[in-house]
């Protein structure tokens, strides 16, 4: 079964994570911030990791904390389920079409974390939603997941589709990266001997 639950308690937030790699896209996340769920159920639907995040933050401060420590704990439970990573076929890319937007997205579940953002936004908030939080999520995931990331905006003049175009590719690319490979079963994805 590769699956995870992780919860995450500080003085800013209180998160659980339960995920299941192998599941439907099935999704039920309520982190308090209307947006960042929206786009955790794209995750979800579009990668088919079962995904159910509980979050508590301090929003009355900001959404900062409550966004970040989502995607610290979401990178924690994907190492978790991931195990030894035999089998997986471990890369993953995509390019995502979402009206005037399109974004792409490759990455590596490689235990070697970076980020690569070429993904500004054009406007400062989606609602009240600040967009500079999308990056914020995007680097907690890659540095606590061990996910080599590159997330780059191709066009888009709408922030909202640019956001969700980035996390629906990465979802894509992420299903891709975690699928068994037939060809490669109990095998580690690797010359080295480890990831």
């Amino acid at each position: 079964m590769r699956t995870a639950s992780i919860t995450r308690k500080t003085a800013e937030t209180a998160i659980t994570v339960e995920i299941d790699l192998d599941g439907t896209g099935a999704y039920d996340n309520e982190t308090g911030v209307g947006f960042f769920d929206h786009m955790l159920d794209q995750l979800a639907r579009h990668s088919l990791i079962d995904i159910k995040i509980r979050a508590r933050g301090d929003t009355h401060i900001d959404d900062h904390h409550t966004v970040e420590d989502t995607g610290i704990a979401l990178g924690q439970a994907l190492t978790q389920a991931l195990g030894d990573k035999k089998g997986i076929r471990r890369y993953g890319h995509f390019a995502l079409a979402m009206d005037d937007a399109q974004v792409s997205c490759a990455l590596d579940l490689s235990a070697r974390p970076f980020l690569v953002w070429n993904c500004d936004m054009p406007t400062a908030k989606i609602g009240t939603f600040d967009t500079e939080l999308v990056r914020e999520f995007f680097q907690a995931l890659a540095t606590h997941g061990g996910i080599t990331l590159h997330i780059d905006r191709v066009h888009g003049i709408n922030s909202h589709h640019i956001a969700e175009a980035a996390f629906k590719a990465v979802a894509r690319s992420l299903r891709m990266a975690v699928e068994p490979d037939p060809r490669m079963a109990g095998v580690l994805p690797s010359t080295k001997g480890a990831l």
